[in-house]
């Protein structure tokens, strides 16, 4: 998938959405989604990459603890036919629970 249609899909959960981070000053009230490549998995055969896989990051940043968006973001990746991982932090220092989504696409 590229990055227009990651941006897109994502957008079907009705959230703010930024690549990577928001600008300084510019992030918006919780819930909001951030998303990133941090690196490829690809598989080479005879020397060349065979085929690209990109891993994706998908962050989503809550002030409480909320399943059912959480819920309502994996059905749009079951939607989309994605395979994901999922864990979850409490950010001390901004007061915020970040749920990550990695997968590969």
């Amino acid at each position: 998938m590229t990055h227009e249609e990651i941006a897109e899909m994502l957008e079907e959960a009705g959230l703010p959405l930024a690549y990577d981070h928001f600008a300084e000053g510019e992030s918006p009230d919780p819930p909001f989604i951030c998303f990133l490549f941090p690196h490829s998995d690809n598989f080479s055969a005879d020397n060349i990459v065979y085929a690209e896989f990109q891993d994706l990051n998908v962050e989503l940043y809550t002030d409480e603890k909320n399943p059912e968006l959480e819920d309502s973001l994996e059905a749009v990746f079951h939607s989309h036919e994605l395979f994901w991982q999922k864990s979850e932090v409490w950010i001390e220092t901004e007061k915020l629970y970040e749920v990550l989504y990695t997968m590969s696409v």
